[in-house]
């Protein structure tokens, strides 16, 4: 039998479509690991690396969060029903990674990036499980070689080739056109596997100046601020959608190919965590003299762990699960 000719259940291109139905939450675990995935998108917008994207799959929840997110003005009730736990979920993951998170990172960066790198190296075999025994044709692994490439590349311009930090004092009217389309990339980096919205941020020299903005003392002194937050946010709504839309037809017709690349962007997402401009400068630091064994030696067991605990949660999931989210 043809590739073509395969059905969605069988491993074919495509993938049977999401229903209306399967939206519903059936109990209140499924409530609970919708807000946890909604948890670690927020944090993605604090640790370079993370993917919300990559635990949706880990959980069987990505197809589900592309068809809600794009069908919200269509199906809204049960849609907005669906996504209110993750967008919880996501608020406090953000608190959570900007009061907490960030914090231990001023203290000890290695150490929590290895940690949540352990997460996300445990929760790849999730992604590799979609293209388990599928045919390796070459235009399948120019897929995913593009895919490790494109996060390293980011991860390369944010440390060798950025514009430097900038900020958002004496802003024009340029530069809230450019927080718009900020805002659609963000929103690209938090639905596609694999892709850093800090990563990205830093290439372009704002993520320190964003996170240093979310201040009492700054809002007062410059109000307009706000404004820069409400075209990022409008940025991000419109790409939400509309890549969501698109990522559904994708997955609708040519489901493998995509987590071919998928699973490329989400090992090269990986390497990233690793090297990108807050690690790359801990490094520096090493080298200039600063202690590093305690990090060390409190980072290399924490990734570990964090690797085992997801890769028993892979194990968990399995069991009874279907294969195509």
């Amino acid at each position: 039998m043809q590739e073509e000719e395969k059905t969605p259940a069988s491993g074919g291109e495509g993938a049977a479509p999401v229903s209306e139905e399967e939206l519903c939450y059936r109990s209140g675990k499924e409530v609970a690991k919708s807000g946890l995935l909604g948890v670690f998108i927020g944090l993605a917008v604090i640790v370079p690396g993370i993917s919300g994207s990559t635990v949706a799959i880990l959980f069987k929840l990505y197809r589900k969060l592309l068809f809600a997110i794009s069908n919200l003005f269509r199906k809204a009730k049960r849609c907005l029903l669906f996504l209110l736990p993750i967008a919880l979920g996501i608020a406090a993951g953000f608190v959570v990674g900007f009061f907490a998170v960030q914090k231990l990172l001023a203290v000890a960066p290695f150490a929590v990036v290895a940690l949540f790198a352990g997460l996300m190296c445990g929760a790849y075999p999730a992604v590799t499980d979609e293209i388990k025994g599928e045919k390796k044709s070459p235009a399948r692994v120019l897929l995913f070689l593009a895919g490790v490439l494109l996060p390293v590349a980011v991860s390369l311009l944010s440390v060798f080739a950025s514009g430097g930090e900038r900020s958002l004092e004496r802003l024009s009217w340029q530069h809230y056109l450019l927080f718009l389309a900020l805002g659609y990339i963000v929103a690209v980096t938090q639905i596609v596997p694999g892709l850093s919205a800090t990563a990205v941020l830093m290439v372009f020299g704002w993520f320190s100046a964003l996170m240093d903005s979310v201040h009492l003392s700054v809002w007062r002194a410059d109000p307009r601020v706000f404004l820069v937050y409400v075209c990022l946010a409008a940025g991000f709504a419109v790409g939400l959608f509309t890549f969501s839309k698109l990522l559904d037809r994708v997955f609708a017709r040519r489901r493998v190919p995509a987590f071919f690349l998928i699973a490329g962007l989400s090992l090269g997402s990986l390497v990233t965590m690793f090297f990108n401009p807050d690690i790359y400068a801990v490094y520096q630091s090493w080298a200039g003299g600063a202690p590093f064994a305690a990090e060390l030696a409190v980072g290399v067991p924490l990734f570990f762990v964090g690797a085992a605990a997801a890769y028993l949660f892979v194990r968990y999931e399995r069991k009874g699960a279907p294969r195509a989210d």
